[in-house]
């Protein structure tokens, strides 16, 4: 009792300190006691009594009903079952204590009785269930009926609340339960309706509870006192918020699959919509409060995404919702407005269900009379969003979160103009939004040099190019004649060069006229004259040009390489970034690739001659001076080489050029190999070498493979590990590399194995861990006759199953793909002969990996990790059959019963061996998903799992 009390009094301290201390680190110490007292036992009564207590301030009343709430949803099973009956009798008197308020604490404490609803079962309620005892409290006790009613309104919600520890048989039972006392729930809150101070939290529950899959039939509801309240309340003078979600939940509803959709609910539908089409007057109401406006918008909204294959048919009932709708875009507020996007997209979604039209003459008819029914909706769609991507007046003065929202309207904006081009076609689009542009034009030229209507236009006309033909000559010729007589402005002229670059296939297909692209090609160069952003544009749509017209272009490489020399070598007045001067490399490589061999070969000289010429430079300074070089001054140059290696497709000329550049490569490799920036851009230039030139690398490879491999021994460089892994891909099944392919492996592998010994290792060094295992699932598909038999893959094994559990994705993920792989061996073409060699491995530790795999399903992974394990578990399964069912039944049997059940077990073992008898593995997912979540139900429960499956244990013994 006096522990009790000396607890009390020292929660209220560290309440009083938490929030009116002035030193932040009292303050912080007062947090963390606080939350470590939430997970003691002793939180249980201290947050009791306190909220018992007639003296306890706000604050105090705050947290415990928060820590009261939290312990019951997470630790109900710390109790004896005597603990929860008191504990049940205690929040029922808390809840009416606290029926007025304050009502956050009433909220945590009907929240707190409904998470105990969902643990303890319906007899405990009196035999009726929750609901029935509700009902009956409530009529017992009209006084506390506000408190009761919240408690009906959370009920439903917590069904869903994954907070709550609670088996998953248990939530099933528990929403089964609600369910069936749906018809007692509502009778109850009708029975609430003559109160009129609680009309508005009745529908609130009312809304809650529809939630539900009720399966209440539409002609039911379409007449229910509820629903009928809760339109009326659409037409009150202070539209009624809880109305608004009502009748949203009852639009879901009534469209949904699970309901038996639109044509059974009917009737319901019927009475909806005509009363939320009275409201189309308010949208443009001035007088109206915006709030009442976003609810009143968002019911059309709900009413045309929920309803769109009802007005897809194009009756002309459903072009009133279409008209309505049409409304809401031409809203002046982005917000309102933006509510309808999402249904313009659907529409034009369900443009090709019209398989019930029979033949393909029918269902081509249909087609067509549905666009001609929609046609002039999105003609007016169209010119009804262009001006909200128009740049504000002070955009200069805009901060950077207003600056990211303007974009995001921007984007948003694109996608319905998509939607739209996709249903009218894009040139039909394009003839509207040109007349936009040439009116944005005229602005252009007027006193006060208004650029921002025509930039608006021209993003448009940017975001439909893919749905533009490239042979659309009327209007394209047009816009493009305009372009160069544009005001230089930099916000303009980025979005020009980003058009010319969205319509590069355009100017392949249609500029037989040379000046055409000429034109082009100067207004790029301006473009990377003027600033940072329009260079980058500028270099984007260069490589677009260069891309899509290169055959056009190999005429003007001598002007295209002089554009390139002069921003590779920021030279001039050009602003091209390091990064967007990778562009133009690509740009180039690609010009250069449709050239002759010949052509090629000396074209490729001049490329890398810019490229070259400063590290030679550095490199001719002495080792010294290498040493010291920012990692920058090296990957900048080196970084561009990668490029020109991936794009130029003429393996002999990359192989000539790899060779001619490997004593400057094998410099910078001998010098910083301890600089893992520099390194992983050296091995990516190497790795795209190697893709493009292949079987031509020559001896070139075998240098580059001596090289990583000494140096692998003392810089655990990941890359050099993603490098050999290029090389395993490219040359894993030539006999005549064996020889030095099977030295890189072991020599790699030996060395990462003695450097992951622990789940310390793989977690300090998680990059090494994730390459290394990606190049061993390599070596199992391009060259298992090296790698399986080698006396690596035994110590590789070992340690997969050391580091299976370490918390980084891509190395978890690497690890348990390389286990796979290795269980699926028998799927692959080379690996069937080597599988004894396998078993001989496997089985010794298979006991050990089912487990590790066990606990990894159980709570050492993160939850998102889940179906990578359960594919690797369920393909060790399949591999080992009767074997592997031996393993998990050994492994769950660690599980003690108070964590996991005999029933829940059973299911997952019997799960596992359907998926070992070949039954499809998606049927496992369920019952493998249904133990992860049990054993991870709460914190307590995991850790005892974990301390029964010991995942870092490899060799445990099981007690028998």
């Amino acid at each position: 009792m006096e522990r009790g009390m000396e607890l009390q009094n020292t929660v209220k301290e560290a309440l009083n300190a938490l929030y009116h201390h002035p030193d932040d680190a009292v303050r912080m110490q007062a947090d963390r006691w606080l939350q470590d007292f939430q997970h003691t036992i002793d939180a249980w009564q201290v947050a009791d009594n306190l909220l018992h207590d007639a003296t306890s301030n706000l604050e105090t009343l705050i947290f415990c009903s928060q820590t009261l709430r939290s312990k019951v949803q997470r630790d109900v099973e710390e109790l004896p079952s005597e603990a929860v009956r008191g504990l049940q009798d205690s929040l029922n008197t808390l809840l009416k204590k606290f029926h007025k308020g304050p009502p956050k604490v009433r909220t945590q404490i009907s929240i707190a009785v409904a998470a105990l609803a969902v643990h303890i079962s319906a007899e405990d309620w009196g035999g009726g269930g929750i609901v029935n005892w509700l009902r009956d409290e409530m009529n017992s006790h009209p006084e506390f009926v506000p408190g009761f009613l919240e408690l009906l309104t959370v009920l439903p919600e917590e069904v869903f609340n994954y907070k709550i520890a609670a088996r998953p048989e248990r939530r099933r039972q528990f929403e089964k339960e609600l369910t069936s006392q749906m018809e007692v729930a509502l009778s109850t809150l009708t029975a609430c309706l003559h109160i009129n101070e609680l009309k508005e939290q009745v529908l609130e529950a009312f809304a809650s509870w529809l939630r539900l899959k009720h399966r209440i039939p539409g002609s039911v509801l379409a007449s229910h006192p509820l629903v009928l309240t809760a339109l009326s309340s659409l037409h009150s003078e202070i539209l009624s918020e809880a109305s608004v979600n009502v009748i949203s939940e009852l639009i879901h509803y009534s469209a949904a699959g699970s309901s038996g959709g639109a044509t059974v609910n009917m009737p319901l539908i019927q009475v909806i919509v005509p009363q939320i089409m009275s409201l189309k007057a308010h949208l443009t109401d001035s007088s109206k409060d915006e709030e009442d406006v976003k609810a009143i918008a968002r019911l059309f909204a709900d009413m045309g995404d929920s309803y769109v294959e009802l007005i897809a048919t194009g009756s002309d009932e459903s072009m009133l919702i279409v008209h309505a709708l049409l409304e809401v875009a031409s809203h002046p507020e982005y917000d309102i407005a933006s509510m309808t996007f999402n249904f313009w997209h659907s529409l034009q979604c369900t443009r090709d269900s019209y398989i019930s039209f029979g033949n393909e003459a029918s269902a081509e008819a249909e087609r067509s009379r549905r666009l001609q029914v929609f046609r002039s909706a999105y003609e007016s769609l169209v010119s009804l969003v262009t001006f909200r991507v128009q740049y504000p007046q002070d955009y200069q003065d805009l901060s950077l979160e207003d600056l990211k929202e303007f974009k995001h309207t921007r984007y948003a904006v694109a996608d319905v103009l998509i939607d739209a081009a996709s249903v009218l076609g894009g040139d039909a689009t394009l003839k509207i939004l040109y007349i936009k542009f040439v009116e944005g034009v005229a602005c252009c030229g007027n006193k006060h040099n208004e650029w921002r209507p025509a930039e608006a236009a021209l993003f448009c006309i940017r975001a439909i190019s893919t749905y533009v033909s490239v042979v659309e000559a009327e209007v394209m010729p047009q816009v493009m004649a305009l372009l160069p007589k544009l005001p230089q402005q930099p916000q303009l002229l980025q979005t020009v060069c980003l058009t010319i670059g969205a319509y590069s296939k355009w100017f392949d297909a249609a500029s037989s006229d040379p000046s055409i692209l000429a034109s082009v090609l100067s207004i790029l160069t301006s473009g990377m004259s003027t600033s940072e952003d329009t260079a980058a544009a500028a270099a984007l749509a260069f490589r677009h040009i260069c891309d899509d017209c290169r055959k056009k272009l190999c005429g003007y490489l001598d002007g295209l390489y002089n554009v390139y020399r002069t921003a590779v070598n920021g030279e001039g007045s050009l602003k091209v970034s390091a990064e967007d001067s990778l562009h133009l490399v690509e740009a180039l490589s690609m010009v250069i690739t449709e050239l002759p061999q010949v052509d090629a070969k000396k074209a490729l000289e001049m490329l890398c001659l810019p490229v070259v010429t400063p590290l030679q430079e550095i490199i001719n300074q002495g080792p010294e001076i290498l040493q010291k070089k920012h990692p920058r001054d090296l990957t900048v140059h080196i970084d561009r080489f990668a490029y020109i290696f991936r794009y130029v497709n003429h393996p002999e000329a990359v192989a000539d050029a790899i060779q001619r550049l490997w004593p400057i490569f094998k410099a910078i490799f001998d010098i910083r190999a301890w600089d893992m920036r520099t390194m992983e851009s050296l091995c990516r230039a190497c790795k795209y070498a190697v893709r493009t030139s292949k079987r031509f690398m020559g001896i070139t490879i075998g240098a580059i493979l001596e090289e990583i491999q000494g140096l692998y021994q003392q810089h655990q460089q990941p890359c050099f590990l993603y490098l050999s892994s290029e090389v395993i891909k490219i040359f894993g099944s030539d006999p005549s590399c064996a020889s030095y392919l099977h030295n890189l492996i072991e020599a790699l592998f030996k060395r990462t194995t003695c450097l992951l010994t622990s789940i310390e290792e793989f977690t300090s060094r998680p990059d090494v861990a994730d390459d290394c295992f990606l190049l061993a699932s390599r070596c199992i598909r391009y060259c298992p006759q090296l790698f399986i038999p080698s006396s690596v893959f035994p110590s590789l094994v070992d340690c997969s199953m050391i580091g299976i559990t370490v918390q980084h994705r891509e190395a978890s993920n690497s690890i348990l793909t390389f286990l796979s792989d290795i269980f699926d061996l028998a799927k692959s073409c080379k690996g069937e002969e080597f599988l004894s060699v396998r078993d001989s491995v496997i089985i010794p530790r298979g006991a050990s990996i089912t487990r590790i795999l066990i606990a990894s399903l159980t709570g050492a992974l993160p939850s998102s990790r889940l179906e990578t394990v359960t594919y690797a578990l369920l393909a060790l399964t399949r591999a080992y059959g009767v074997r592997s069912l031996e393993w998990a039944k050994e492994s769950v049997s660690l599980i003690p019963l108070t964590a996991l059940a005999e029933v829940e077990r059973s299911r997952f073992l019997q799960a596992l061996s359907e998926a070992a008898s070949g039954v499809d593995v998606n049927a496992a997912m369920a019952p493998v998903e249904e133990l992860s979540d049990v054993c991870r139900r709460n914190r307590t429960v995991q850790e005892i799992v974990q301390g029964a499956l010991k995942p870092l244990e490899l060799n445990r013994v099981p007690v028998l």
